[in-house]
């Protein structure tokens, strides 16, 4: 993937996050909570978190002092 590519996948990975982030939310908000629902909610998002940090470590270079 070229940098343009890793951006656009990274921004899509960022709003799908934001989604769950206010499913999970409203899920919780909700008279009776589906524990199953919500736990694969949370483990969607933790993924999420991952893939997104992978893909800025592919974006910014490391730098050696």
């Amino acid at each position: 993937m070229d940098e343009h590519e890793l951006t656009v996948r990274l921004n899509a990975l960022r709003i799908e996050h934001r989604d769950l982030d206010a499913a999970i939310v409203a899920l919780g908000g909700a008279g009776t909570v589906d524990q199953l629902q919500m736990a694969r909610l949370k483990k969607r998002k933790l993924r999420l978190r991952d893939e997104i940090a992978a893909l800025e470590d592919q974006l910014i270079p490391d730098i050696i002092a």
